[in-house]
């Protein structure tokens, strides 16, 4: 099945269609006439083949909402295209969307932070590797439902010990995260409408 009809499937068959995107070998699509990512949402950057190299320098805000990721480093992702376009999110809310608008784009690697690492920077793993806990006391980047990664299920484990929550891989992530995309959208329109009042006033 092609990503793009993928993604118009119902929610009840999210969590399998998410899965299937993480699945989806990395290669070139057949493209139909009028098909293909409009130009103002392909990725900006040059092509990477080495994303991860020097990945907070070269991509250092989200290109969807703006967001530090050096800032947000514990719940920033990043996607490289098969064409090698790269996009890094602050989270897993605006990755959902690289991957939602970019339907002619197949990923040949997807990457999450690990939460389990003690470093001062969290490093990124490949998300085939990640556990994910959805919900729960932890709060989340751009979501009212956190959905935060860890290097091993053991890990995520301990963390829904403190905090609750369910324990799913990135195609629960995923998944999660589309079914939160309405909700979270008004929620952060919302904030930032709040806040451009509070700084009229300010001003003013």
């Amino acid at each position: 099945m092609k990503r793009r009809e993928m993604f118009k499937l119902p929610l009840v068959f999210a969590s399998s269609a998410a899965a299937a995107l993480v699945a989806m070998p990395a290669h070139a699509a057949a493209k139909c006439e009028g098909e293909g990512t409009p130009t103002q949402f392909i990725p900006k950057t040059p092509k990477d083949p080495n994303p991860l190299e020097n990945e907070l320098k070269k991509y250092p805000k989200c290109p969807y909402c703006g967001m530090d990721r050096a800032q947000f480093h514990h719940a920033r992702h990043l996607v490289q295209y098969a064409d090698d376009l790269v996009d890094g999110t602050c989270s897993i809310h605006c990755l959902s969307i690289s991957l939602a608008i970019n339907l002619d784009r197949e990923p040949k690697a997807i990457y999450a932070p690990d939460n389990a690492s003690s470093e001062a920077v969290k490093p990124l793993i490949n998300v085939d590797q990640a556990s994910y806990l959805i919900g729960g006391k932890l709060p989340g980047v751009m979501t009212h439902r956190g959905k935060t990664a860890y290097g091993s299920k053991e890990a995520a484990l301990a963390a829904k010990e403190i905090h609750n929550g369910e324990i799913g891989d990135f195609a629960a992530a995923l998944t999660a995260s589309y079914a939160d995309l309405a909700k979270d959208t008004l929620m952060i329109r919302k904030k930032r409408e709040e806040r451009r009042q509070h700084m009229m006033k300010k001003a003013g």
